[in-house]
């Protein structure tokens, strides 16, 4: 008995389907992103069957490795000024952009710390030691510096900073007792029960703190990056996303 044509049919496709390799779509990802999309990963590779591998790392770091020739599909960073830069160098895929998530800073301390009345305490001798990403490659370090400036208080603080690689390891500083406080944003404060938010500072006061996903000009894997940032711009992402602190979906905050 012959197998009709419709069914053969039917079989190779379903046959090329099921053996048609899965791809694996390359994120570069600003570090204040890691538990997050660590999460949405677990549940995004069940359901697609692609692999996602992130590269988790300061926005400047990230920024320059693109710049260098790393291949990437996508990049989510922690603020707009580093993905502007890759735009004008015509290193973004027209029309993918998107600001996806919003955020916030806060000043941490140990819990055995007092809270804070006001940002001005850091200027006091309570605080000599204050951990900040480096204000030249961490988007929080230099959201932290904007913050500063507009209070006046930047010359104050500015000989008591110590800069670190990322905001993760700014984090770290304060958890270990090796600063007496560090600004960070208020999604890794939320990431740690070794810290406690001494002051949080109000949106309106703070700088627009904007993530910018898009996908690169050169992706390897085009198809599979578009599906995977759809996802992360989905109601179902945002829901996660809000679960770690941050703003979703992405709005202006107001002023």
């Amino acid at each position: 008995m012959k197998t009709p044509p419709h069914l053969l049919t039917a079989c190779i496709l379903l046959l090329t389907a099921t053996l048609a390799p899965a791809a694996t779509v390359t994120v570069f990802a600003a570090a204040s992103l890691t538990d997050s999309l660590q999460e949405l990963a677990t549940t995004y590779e069940q359901e697609s069957g692609d692999k996602i591998v992130f590269n988790f790392a300061a926005t400047g770091v990230l920024t320059r490795q693109i710049e260098a020739g790393a291949p990437a599909d996508l990049l989510f960073f922690a603020d707009e000024a580093h993905a502007d830069a890759l735009e004008q160098k015509g290193m973004l895929l027209g029309g993918t952009r998107q600001n996806v998530l919003g955020n916030s800073l806060v000043i941490i301390t140990t819990p055995d710390h007092p809270d804070m009345a006001s940002s001005a305490e850091l200027t006091n001798a309570a605080y000599p030691h204050i951990a900040l990403g480096d204000v030249k490659t961490v988007p929080c370090g230099a959201y932290a510096k904007m913050y500063l400036t507009k209070q006046g208080l930047w010359p104050a603080v500015a000989p008591k900073v110590i800069p670190f690689e990322n905001v993760r390891a700014a984090l770290a500083a304060v958890e270990t007792g090796n600063v007496d406080a560090g600004i960070v944003y208020q999604t890794d404060a939320l990431s740690s029960h070794k810290v406690k938010v001494a002051y949080a500072v109000a949106i309106g006061d703070g700088p627009n703190i904007a993530y910018p996903l898009a996908m690169l000009k050169d992706a390897p894997e085009p198809a599979a990056a578009k599906k995977l940032a759809a996802f992360l711009e989905s109601a179902p992402a945002a829901t996660v996303f809000k679960k770690y602190g941050f703003r979703a979906p992405y709005a202006p905050a107001a002023p």
